[in-house]
């Protein structure tokens, strides 16, 4: 019994997504499907893409304020009995903004799927836009970014952005500013949402037990959106000038964020290499090379790390460590040294298979619930890779040589113009 389970798991597991096209208004809408029959749930969203803070302009926060803004529940029936309404039926219907989309967000019993798509059209046609709402939502906006006025981790990552993307979209805080939140109006909410949630930029993304599931029903809510225009999301390469910025806070910690430009775009054939490299140099935990020479070997900070970010609008290096204050200084100073001993020298043979047996080895744990899969599924299409893309990626990772690897780290030596943004005490 217990082997029959596993392999029913491991089949929903293994099942692929499929990509479909809905017709609306004469305008193509892509859906892409997870089947996963095992529970009566189903988890759907719209993604509008170019549609995230990168579309801020002089106004930042304002795509996160417009996700709050129709999280407020209807004109009708306002934030509470709306809320009530979707609570009673285990409903669970939400917006929120990333840097590059906007997303919607619908989840139930499937046995509730129809009247939740009905929620969502009320919510689509008459969301609760008023002035006194706007107010409240501002209003818990401000408050929560006064709180992030003494989270200097927040602070040294927020002025990290603004000296790596310096004059671009991507500078702004995603939560915006104190200032910027109160300058927004119910005006400018209505036109990001009006210019943004529309049928050009939208993708659907539906996963649970899909059987007798009407795409009709679906249509029918993306009817009610206008067809809009499309637009090219921009794309902005990291700062490689090495710059530093200090704020000074009564802190008893040094907070160190650094990050570098990345030269590698999501089409780039060399990607899974890139995984592994930043892997075994900052991301893999214990083991990792920041890790072992700054905390281990030093004992100059709790923790160090590495990531690399591979998104459709920029591609960069970044790090944080936090250390006491009299050694942020060694601190920096070795992070330097460790990066550029790693590009000048690669990575060795035993770091190599032990990063291949992890990722390797951890795969099933990212791919465990629907939701998980619908997500990569949706990040495969968005990403502009053929579907099974990160299976044959597992694949290119367990074939990769240290030489090829070496090879490809030795040609990124844009990673030692580190920009370095640092929280301490005067």
């Amino acid at each position: 019994m217990k082997i029959f389970l596993i392999i029913l798991l491991l089949g929903q597991i293994l099942m692929a997504a499929t990509i479909e096209t809905l017709h609306v208004k004469n305008t193509k809408v892509t859906i892409i499907k997870e089947e996963a029959s095992r529970l009566p749930l189903i988890t759907m969203q719209i993604v509008f893409k170019t549609s995230g803070s990168i579309e801020d302009g002089d106004k930042a926060g304002l795509a996160k304020l417009s996700a709050k803004m129709l999280n407020e529940g209807t004109l009708k029936l306002g934030s509470s009995k709306f809320a009530e309404i979707l609570e009673a039926k285990a409903i669970h219907l939400s917006a929120h903004a990333g840097v590059e989309t906007f997303v919607i967000e619908l989840s139930c019993l499937k046995e509730h799927f129809s009247e939740a798509l009905q929620r969502l059209k009320e919510l689509l046609n008459q969301p609760n836009l008023t002035q006194e709402t706007l107010q409240r939502v501002k209003t818990k906006t401000i408050g929560s970014l006064k709180q992030k006025e003494n989270d200097y981790d927040y602070i040294a990552n927020v002025n990290l952005k603004k000296i790596l993307f310096e004059d671009t979209p991507l500078a702004n805080p995603q939560n915006g500013t104190i200032e910027s939140i109160e300058k927004i109006s119910l005006d400018d909410i209505k036109e990001f949402l009006s210019t943004h949630l529309v049928l050009a930029r939208s993708v659907v993304a539906i996963g649970g037990d899909l059987k007798d599931i009407d795409d009709k029903e679906i249509v029918a809510v993306l009817e009610d959106l206008e067809v809009g225009e499309d637009k090219k999301l921009p794309f902005f390469n990291a700062s490689s000038k090495e710059k530093e910025f200090v704020d000074y806070k009564d802190t008893k910690q040094a907070y160190i964020y650094f990050g570098s430009p990345f030269y590698i775009d999501v089409a780039d054939k060399d990607n899974y290499k890139a995984k592994v490299a930043i892997f075994i140099l900052g991301s893999g935990g214990f083991g990792s090379r920041l890790m072992e020479e700054i905390r281990v070997k030093n004992g100059l900070a709790y923790s160090a790390y590495a990531r690399l970010h591979v998104n459709n609008s920029n591609t960069y290096l970044s790090g944080y460590m936090q250390t006491k204050l009299q050694s942020q200084q060694k601190a920096i100073k070795l992070t330097k040294k460790v990066i550029k001993d790693f590009v000048t020298k690669g990575a060795t043979k035993e770091e190599l298979e032990q990063t291949k047996k992890f990722i390797l080895g951890s795969e099933p744990l990212r791919n465990e619930t629907m939701s998980q899969r619908l997500n990569r599924a949706f990040m495969e299409y968005y990403k502009g890779y053929k579907p099974g893309y990160y299976k044959k990626e597992l694949k290119k990772i367990e074939n990769l040589s240290l030489e090829k690897l070496n090879k490809f780290i030795k040609k990124h030596k844009e990673i030692n113009k580190l920009s370095i943004s640092i929280v301490t005490k005067k």
